[in-house]
């Protein structure tokens, strides 16, 4: 998928939360990086439409986030800093079926859709879990299973090894590793974007490097660490 910037910002009153932007993104891994309020976030929430562009435009294959708002919500997925705060129903299953069952699935269908996303995540055994019973590496996939089983062509990951610890967050980074949809992610865990094939770096609301990780790295240091 193609995600086309065309001089988007984002203003409130005065403040500029992102810089006018013009980038053009079609690579299957996209890591984010940058200082807390950078504009990391802003810029990912106007890819899938969550926060719309005061000036300019964003596009997915042609569709403008603001115009196509339905259309651009179907392609894209989005996983909050805070899986629990996304899944909405008491049990691991049914929560993975809502998002189908929404749009019309059901019966035998419904019953593959939610089996297969399962299997695919490897946590079949959650399946009839409630969520307060699962770890945090647990809950990313659970939430993640819920976006993906909708069929999204790209998946928005905000800080999706925060607070993890050691196992949980390797099991994520599999996970990430093994979507074959695109994905962007935003994260503090410069490990994980060292092997992506392009990374960027915010810094007070602009777009200050694009390019390489082990460059990018390097930008990010000298910007947090002057």
């Amino acid at each position: 998928m193609q995600i086309m910037f065309d001089r988007a910002e984002v203003r409130y009153g005065t403040h500029a939360a992102l810089q006018p932007l013009d980038l053009s993104l079609g690579e299957h891994r996209i890591g984010v990086i940058g200082l807390n309020g950078s504009g990391k976030t802003t810029f990912a929430r106007l890819i899938n439409g969550l926060v719309k562009p005061s000036a300019g435009r964003v596009t997915l294959d042609g569709l403008d986030t603001v115009k196509d708002e339905k259309a651009v919500l179907l392609k894209t997925g989005f996983i909050f800093q805070n899986p629990a705060n996304q899944i909405i129903l008491p049990i691991i299953r049914d929560d993975i079926a809502f998002g189908p069952k929404s749009r019309g699935v059901k019966g035998e269908a419904l019953t593959r859709a939610v089996d297969g996303v399962l299997a695919q995540l490897g946590i079949a055994h959650l399946a009839d879990r409630r969520p307060h019973e699962l770890s945090g590496g647990e809950l990313q996939l659970a939430a993640l299973a819920a976006v993906i089983v909708t069929g999204p062509d790209i998946v928005i990951f905000d800080e999706p090894t925060n607070q993890l610890d050691l196992r949980n967050r390797a099991m994520v980074q599999a996970a990430i590793d093994a979507l074959p949809q695109q994905a962007i992610i935003i994260s503090h865990d410069l490990d994980l974007v060292s092997g992506y094939g392009r990374v960027l770096v915010f810094h007070q609301g602009r777009l200050a490097f694009d390019g390489g990780p082990q460059d990018a790295i390097a930008r990010y240091r000298k910007l947090a660490l002057p």
